[in-house]
């Protein structure tokens, strides 16, 4: 069974589309080149910013192949986000992620019968780890968004040695008590990310080591300048530069959801062209996404 020993930032892509919504596949090895020229060692594709749940499992697939084989070229770490649909859909992506040699597989929960209990959630994953059972798996935390609010510090802990290729959680959440205490859960033993853009100087402070985050897609020198001061002890120095970070945030997300704002900005301020999101979400008007390039250069 392959180890999971990546620890650091990971970049959770976008997927580009076409003008008619179709993905973008010929984009991707000029967008993993910028993110790896830009510092960003790893990727993930499908999570929440690269609108996997709103893509067919073939599409899923063609967008996974294009990233493992531009990630040749880079050697990034490439991580698959194989849930948010049926269950033998994600069975299905994760032992397709493993056939295309992937290096980690990231699942959501179940997003109507959903688990309540940790060893409920167990449950689930083991069946995406018999899927896929050489390839390290996570689990992906984010309650605001599935509701699915198992507490982790005990989750963690109850899945030791229940799930074998189980490797860790990415940590969606404003919670950072919560966080803190998934970090030295079960020994210390599993990787937590955190997935929130607005909290990396205080959660790397608490002892974080890893982050999944959409604006390491557009910001990456900021989330890199973070990690950096904390690691030098520079605290006041990072502090200032997460809260240009966190004003840059709410320039982007003023006048819309996470997706079609980000998706904008990503347009606005990099050479990567990454089209609108789909429906059902709104996309900026024109008028707003010129406000936000007004307003955005200031936090660059």
């Amino acid at each position: 069974m392959a180890k999971f020993t990546f620890r650091g930032l990971m970049a959770p892509v976008f997927t580009a589309f076409k003008d008619d919504l179709s993905a973008n596949t010929e984009i991707i090895p000029k967008y993993a080149k910028f993110l790896a020229d830009a510092g960003i060692p790893a990727v993930l594709i499908h999570g929440t910013t690269g609108e996997g749940m709103s893509m067919t499992v073939a599409e899923r697939k063609s967008v996974a192949e294009a990233w493992v084989a531009a990630a040749k070229a880079t050697k990034q770490h490439v991580m698959v986000q194989v849930g948010g649909c049926p269950l033998p859909d994600a069975q299905e992506l994760a032992r397709h992620a493993e056939k295309i040699g992937v290096d980690s597989i990231l699942c959501l929960p179940e997003l109507y019968f959903k688990p309540s209990t940790p060893q409920q959630l167990i449950d689930y994953l083991k069946n995406i780890s018999q899927a896929a059972p050489n390839t390290p798996l996570l689990y992906y935390h984010i309650p605001a968004w599935t509701t699915v609010d198992i507490n982790m510090e005990q989750f963690l802990n109850q899945s030791v040695g229940q799930i074998p290729t189980f490797h860790g959680i990415k940590y969606t959440s404003n919670d950072l008590a919560e966080g803190y205490n998934a970090l030295k859960a079960a020994g210390g033993r599993y990787a937590v990310f955190l997935g929130a853009d607005t909290l990396v100087e205080p959660a790397f402070a608490l002892g974080f080591d890893s982050a999944i985050a959409t604006g390491l897609n557009i910001l990456p020198g900021h989330f890199v300048k973070i990690v950096e001061a904390v690691q030098e002890n520079r605290i006041c120095d990072a502090r200032t530069i997460q809260e240009k970070l966190t004003a840059a945030c709410k320039v982007i997300t003023k006048d819309g959801a996470w997706v079609p704002t980000m998706k904008a900005a990503m347009n606005l301020v990099t050479p990567i062209k990454v089209g609108q999101a789909r429906p059902p979400l709104k996309n900026l008007t024109e008028s707003q996404i010129n406000d936000m390039k007004s307003n955005l250069t200031q936090h660059l």
